[in-house]
């Protein structure tokens, strides 16, 4: 099975977690999310984030969503799937935001490498925009057609 993986600061991979469970409540089994929460260490999380997966089968792949590409999880994470032989197999990505999470969990059983990689990063770089809001003026003008 290939498994999402969330890591961040605080508790963003937990909160994305929760929202993914309205969208994709089937799939939430195959989520993992782990925060390096404030006052605790690195050395904390790389226990917290080993825990996590410790169920993970010698045929289990993951696709990690990190908050920040360099960042304590992201760096940590990796470095402990190094430990048990996962990082090569693994797609790892960061800027973690809910459309990156809910791309990576419809796809990762789909696509591949980097051709799931550029699928999350496109739906994400596609959800990057702004909201307006018509004027009274342009909503008078539909009105008018």
């Amino acid at each position: 099975m290939k498994y999402l993986v969330l890591v961040s600061h605080g508790g963003l991979a937990e909160g994305v977690q929760s929202s993914l469970k309205m969208f994709a409540g089937d799939k939430t089994d195959q989520i993992i999310a782990v925060g390096l929460k404030e006052g605790k260490s690195v050395d904390d999380f790389a226990q917290d984030f080993r825990q996590a997966i410790a169920g993970l089968s010698d045929e289990d792949t993951v696709l990690v969503l990190a908050d920040i590409v360099g960042g304590s999880p992201l760096t940590t994470a990796a470095s402990v799937l190094a430990e048990i032989g996962k990082l090569e197999s693994a797609v790892v990505l960061g800027g973690l935001n809910l459309t990156m999470g809910l791309t990576g969990l419809v796809m990762k059983d789909i696509l591949e490498g980097k051709e799931l990689a550029q699928a999350i990063l496109a739906e994400a770089s596609a959800a990057l925009q702004e909201f307006e809001i018509p004027s009274e003026d342009e909503e008078e003008e539909d009105d008018d057609i």
